[in-house]
């Protein structure tokens, strides 16, 4: 046999690549140079594991009833054991973060628009706006389950009915990445998904654009009496009473549990009987390390903000955050005394540092436990 004649009984004897079917299932997601490819598929296990969740909340064989005066009907499935949908319904989609179709994703997108277009509801007392919130949570969930992988402990802890108090460690030194990752593990992986109200200081009460979408997501001002009711309503809140000072916290001082402020949130969580959860979030203090902090810059903000508490202002090299691997670790709520005690200022103090020490004796074997940032 000739060499021509081999080859041609080689052509026909192998079937021709199916160039349409790559070898390797895709991962989807986000591709981000330098990462491991694990990483990819298994963000995408995680997010159908949370689709799959997300699903069973909702009846897509059944349709909202309700209509508005001009004759728009919903076309929203309904909840569970329901006859309406989260947006028509008993006003649980406040705390109960669940899909209204049932499912996150940009095809839910266009009849989303549809009713926020038609103004077709209401958003609660402290402007949140669940469709907003809804898009948020799906674009969010890129730096969730992509970029920072965050890994979730003990999330059992996060009580599932009731109001809650969430207190956790600062950092950032750009932008409150923690907050935003805090709220999306409780949603993310909690057996029912409920909103963490995250308690913000009055910049993000006051900038353009983002002082609007700040409400529309579910945050809070930064006040007692707004807190308060948020825990008579039921609802959890996020707090990180380190402030200004933990969120401008050097590098050299990552990981450093500073003063828990004055305990405010101690008074508040007693005031309400509810339980108290510490939070330790590793990953927040290191996407932005800060080389140096200013206190002249700091007093050149304040000529622009004068009612703004800042003192320091981390100075950082990359605008852009490090791809940081975060864990989040939910620790054992601290119950509240009988429901005729009352904290004083020293009380108030003794148990914020109670609460500082668990948090930082968790970061401490968080960080131990740890091979690398990435």
């Amino acid at each position: 046999m000739t060499k021509a004649e081999l080859l041609e009984a080689l052509s026909e004897s192998t079937p021709p690549a199916d160039s349409s079917r790559p070898d390797v299932e895709s991962p989807g997601g986000l591709h981000i140079p330098g990462l491991d490819p694990a990483d990819r598929f298994e963000a995408k296990a995680r997010r159908e594991r949370l689709y799959e969740r997300l699903s069973t909340f909702v009846d897509e064989t059944r349709h909202c009833e309700w209509a508005s005066i001009e004759g728009h009907a919903c076309g929203l499935p309904v909840m569970i054991d329901t006859e309406r949908c989260g947006l028509h319904g008993d006003g649980s989609i406040a705390d109960h973060a669940t899909p209204l179709t049932g499912r996150l994703g940009f095809h839910a997108w266009p009849q989303l628009w549809r009713h926020l277009s038609l103004a077709t509801y209401d958003i609660d007392p402290f402007g949140l706006d669940p469709v907003i919130a809804e898009m948020a949570w799906h674009v969010l969930n890129v730096l969730y389950f992509d970029y920072f992988r965050v890994e979730v402990d003990g999330i059992d802890n996060v009580p599932m009915e009731g109001g809650a108090v969430l207190v956790a460690n600062h950092g950032g030194a750009a932008l409150p990445y923690d907050a935003a990752m805090l709220s999306l593990a409780v949603m993310n992986e909690a057996r029912i998904p409920r909103r963490v109200r995250i308690i913000g200081t009055e910049i993000f009460n006051m900038l353009p654009v983002v002082s609007h979408l700040y409400r529309k997501v579910g945050a809070a001002y930064a006040a007692r009496d707004d807190a308060r009711e948020l825990l008579d309503r039921g609802h959890l809140l996020g707090v990180f009473p380190e402030g200004e000072h933990g969120f401008m916290k050097p590098a050299w001082d990552a990981y450093r549990v500073g003063r828990l402020g004055r305990g405010g949130f101690a008074e508040i969580a007693e005031e309400a009987s509810a339980p108290i959860v510490p939070v330790a979030i590793v990953g927040s203090e290191e996407v932005h390390p800060a080389v140096m902090v200013s206190k002249r810059l700091a007093k050149v903000f304040r000529m622009f903000f004068p009612d703004q508490r800042v003192e320091e202002i981390a100075i950082v090299l990359n605008p852009f955050p490090l791809p940081i691997r975060w864990r989040i670790r939910f620790l054992p709520p601290v119950q509240p005394s009988a429901p005729s005690h009352h904290l004083d200022a020293l009380d108030q103090l003794e148990r914020a540092e109670d609460i500082r020490r668990t948090i930082q004796a968790a970061l401490d074997d968080m960080l131990s436990e740890r091979r690398t940032a990435f």
